[in-house]
């Protein structure tokens, strides 16, 4: 178990920092890349996904913290979840707790990853690829673990 939290800490501090040089690199020295299939280009998200909820913009990184207290609590309580999926969780975290605090400083998510090519797709961010890629990892975590119930 320890080894899983050092691993998980180390994991989440790279992830976090990773993905906050990123960003600085676009907000402040205004980094920019026009391709034909993606752009590179320095956007704010005030909302979630595709802007939903902006309307809550000041609020929102004190309801995702809520949010995050609330997953906490959980996983304490139910440390066999974390001890198994403790990867995912952990990237979840990094790009969750990296997207509050673009909101703290900058006021909103910082986004930059513009796909265009043949139909527009909403702007993104590598801590948006990083929760994604934790939510395939679970997925595969419960189907691996559900096909080793069946066989027993």
């Amino acid at each position: 178990m320890k080894n899983k939290i050092t691993l998980s800490l180390l994991v989440f501090i790279s992830l976090v920092i990773i993905d906050q040089v990123i960003k600085y690199g676009f907000v402040f020295l205004h980094w920019r890349y026009d391709g034909s299939v993606i752009s590179l280009i320095l956007t704010y998200n005030y909302g979630v996904a595709f802007s939903m909820f902006s309307f809550l913009e000041g609020n929102l990184k004190y309801i995702q913290i809520a949010l995050l207290v609330g997953v906490i609590i959980y996983l304490y309580n139910n440390r066999d979840i974390w001890s198994y999926y403790y990867m995912p969780i952990t990237m979840i975290f990094a790009g969750g707790i990296s997207n509050i605090i673009d909101r703290f400083i900058h006021g909103g998510v910082v986004d930059y990853v513009f796909w265009h090519y043949k139909f527009e797709f909403a702007v993104f961010n590598l801590a948006d690829v990083i929760i994604d890629l934790a939510v395939v990892g679970i997925i595969y975590l419960h189907y691996k673990e559900s096909k080793t119930q069946k066989q027993k």
